[in-house]
């Protein structure tokens, strides 16, 4: 019988072929377009839109939706995208990151994964006004002001639902904060705002639920950090990537000898 000191051993993968075959700085660069690509349609989608259509009076509410039919419609169209953006973002994450800290990057991947699965359910509430604002049946079962009223309430429901996923982005930037700061391969700059960050996320999620009126006095202060730390890292993984280098030496102190046995 063959002995276990006879049996071949399958040599450890090499770094590069730890992501799928594609080099740790295409994929940081792939997940910098795509983190961009989100910033920009949760600016339009959520600042823009929502902030030029959705007023404190359901009547002008209304009217501006049916006014602006196109750009509330882009609106949709534009938060559907980042919510997509945001699994594929997930998983380039999870690749970069892990050779950091395993776990804390699957933790990571599960808070982008919750907030965005309770993000896209929120959308879903959008599309409300454009049933009832464009349906006869509802025109004429309801009163005016009434229909106009089941028409803005969306918008308001969506403030809930923006806290709820607010807090699990938040927790979500904390893990990458931390990820990024103890990398090596990434400015340890990043790190430190992103966890600024996330703690205005935070910060500002728990007072609009527990104190609305003075998570309105934080405004707009508690949301500068967002595009700044979140902009500054999609612009460095799209137009520097990483350093190959340190991130394979990581790469490969990651791999144990159990895995190098697979």
């Amino acid at each position: 019988m063959r002995q276990a000191s006879e049996q071949p051993l399958t040599t450890a993968p090499e770094p590069s072929q730890l992501v799928a075959g594609t080099s740790p700085r295409r994929l940081a660069r792939i997940a910098g377009a795509l983190y961009l690509v989100n910033i920009i349609g949760g600016a339009f989608a959520i600042g823009f839109v929502n902030g030029t259509l959705f007023t404190t009076d359901p009547a002008t509410t209304a009217q501006n939706i049916q006014s602006h039919e196109l750009l509330y419609r882009a609106g949709l169209a534009a938060h559907i995208v980042v919510v997509v953006t945001n699994v594929p973002l997930a998983l380039l994450f999870y690749e970069l990151f892990k050779v950091v800290n395993r776990r804390l990057a699957l933790l990571d991947a599960f808070f982008v994964l919750v907030a965005t699965a309770i993000e896209a359910a929120s959308i879903i509430t959008q599309f409300a006004p454009l049933v009832l604002l464009n349906s006869a049946s509802y025109a004429h079962a309801l009163p005016t002001q009434q229909l106009q009223a089941l028409a803005s309430l969306p918008g308001e429901l969506s403030d809930g639902a923006y806290n709820i996923y607010t807090v699990f982005f938040g927790l979500d930037i904390l893990c990458l904060a931390y990820l990024v700061f103890q990398s090596g391969f990434l400015p340890r700059a990043l790190g430190v705002l992103l966890a600024i960050d996330a703690v205005a996320y935070l910060v500002y999620a728990f007072a609009d639920v527990l104190t609305p009126k003075n998570a309105d006095n934080l405004v707009p202060w508690i949301q500068l950090p967002a595009p700044l730390a979140e902009g500054s890292l999609a612009l460095w993984l799209l137009l520097v990537g990483l350093n190959t280098a340190k991130w394979t030496r990581r790469a490969t102190a990651a791999v144990t000898p159990a895995e190098a046995l697979v």
